[in-house]
């Protein structure tokens, strides 16, 4: 049974490297802090504090969030770039979610970081030459080899589906 709002745009679909995929993709992670700003314009605190859906987290630990995966997201990024095949570092995104920083900053603090984040992250990747995007990274928890190519459209897909979650659940509530 679907959990309402788990996955409003679906789950991630990788699809073969091309130019036209790899401009939607780095779009994705270029604008991605408007869309997520967009996202929360407007909603009060109690708003914020309110779960994207039953069981989920709050608006306010999504947003926190985005900012902690795309972080780690960066690291992966420049660390494929710069070493032969690393291996990446999984981290508890549920244990971050409830560290005293997600729970007591306001999410303007992520929004500023992932502008900043975002501005730097597009500015090491936007031109890289095809084959750099088969470079590879060795995640342990899957125990898989995964490109570059891979990683850019998991987080362009990772923040199109927070940003989905939010709007979707100020559809469900009206809060317009």
């Amino acid at each position: 049974m679907a959990i309402e709002n788990q996955y409003p745009i679906g789950l991630l679909e990788v699809q073969d490297f091309s130019d036209s995929a790899k401009e939607s993709a780095l779009a994705d992670i270029r604008f991605l802090p408007n869309a997520i700003e967009a996202a929360i314009t407007n909603l009060d605190e109690a708003q914020l504090q309110t779960p994207y859906r039953e069981g989920g987290w709050t608006v306010h630990q999504l947003v926190h969030h985005v900012a902690d995966s795309h972080i780690n997201a960066y690291v992966r990024f420049k660390l494929c770039l710069t070493e032969d095949r690393p291996v990446i570092k999984p981290y508890g995104e549920n244990l971050w979610a409830q560290l005293d920083d997600v729970k007591n900053l306001p999410v303007n603090i992520s929004i500023t970081l992932l502008f900043a984040l975002h501005s730097r992250w597009i500015s090491a990747i936007e031109h890289l030459a095809d084959a750099d995007w088969q470079r590879t990274a060795y995640h342990p928890e899957s125990k898989q080899e995964l490109s570059l190519w891979y990683f850019l459209q998991s987080y362009a897909w990772h923040g199109r589906h927070h940003v989905a979650q939010i709007n979707g659940l100020r559809t469900k509530m009206g809060w317009h």
